[in-house]
């Protein structure tokens, strides 16, 4: 369908942002984007892409959608990428034997929209094209988006899911401003560098006291630990109190010490 009007290349942009993990060819990044600009999102991450950035394909297939790959941010890990994001969702038609909250794209498009006009920012994971994200990747989540397909044949490309996911976005009511809900007496969700860090702290010392063995059932022990906290939507401060948790506990009694 065609109908652009150039007269309004600055309406409606911006949105959460959209992380492809190691994306595989150069076209799926560029009709990404398109579909990305279509519904108005701009944050456009990639995380190790594999033929490498730029790409003069996803240009060509990206059918003028400057504003997206212009403003293209790139990383090395996925965990770098949503480190400033203080909600992630990460897309999968998999079961990971992960306990995570599951949303559909409308149902997360709602939260997101309500989230973001909090300043709070937003994310979702779309995972490379041959196998989708690594369980470690989905592990940085909060939530699981996963769209109702036939199932018996729920597979999507890439730019389609994006598209969807954009599309929901798109269509989801802006909610109307309340002061409460912007200036709450509390603080903000903490974003994921802050939980890396508590994350890093906490195994750091699980591993000095021999709790994440043996070695091959540390990786999901790991990633249990780290989804009972995501669950819990952990703000700033209770970050802050969870690591003097940790460090106490490891100090010991006081008359130990």
């Amino acid at each position: 369908m065609a109908g652009t009007d150039r007269s309004l290349d600055s309406a409606a942009l911006g949105g959460p942002a959209i992380i492809l993990v190691r994306p595989q060819l150069g076209e799926n990044i560029g009709t990404a984007a398109r579909a990305m600009l279509n519904f108005g999102l701009t944050d456009l991450r990639l995380v190790s892409p594999r033929d490498g950035w730029p790409n003069v394909k996803a240009v060509n297939a990206a059918s003028r959608a400057t504003a997206v790959l212009d403003a293209v941010r790139l990383y090395d890990s996925t965990a770098e990428a949503v480190a400033d994001l203080q909600h992630v969702y990460a897309t999968t038609a998999r079961s990971r034997f992960m306990l995570k909250p599951v949303a559909t794209p409308r149902n997360a498009a709602g939260d997101m929209r309500r989230w973001m006009a909090a300043g709070e920012l937003c994310g979702v994971l779309f995972g490379p094209e041959r196998m989708g994200l690594h369980n470690d990747d989905v592990a940085l989540a909060d939530t699981v988006l996963s769209v109702p397909l036939n199932p018996a044949f729920a597979s999507l490309n890439l730019a389609q899911a994006v598209l969807l996911v954009g599309y929901e976005w798109f269509q989801a009511e802006v909610p109307e401003t309340d002061e409460d809900t912007l200036t709450p007496n509390r603080t903000p969700p903490a974003t994921r560098e802050k939980l890396e860090h508590f994350f890093s702290h906490l195994e750091r010392e699980l591993d000095a006291c021999g709790f994440l063995h043996p070695p091959e059932k540390r990786p999901n022990m790991v990633r249990n630990i780290r989804n009972l906290f995501l669950r819990a939507k952990l703000h700033e401060q209770e970050v802050s109190t969870l690591h003097g948790i940790v460090s106490e506990l490891v100090k010991g009694p006081e008359k130990d010490r």
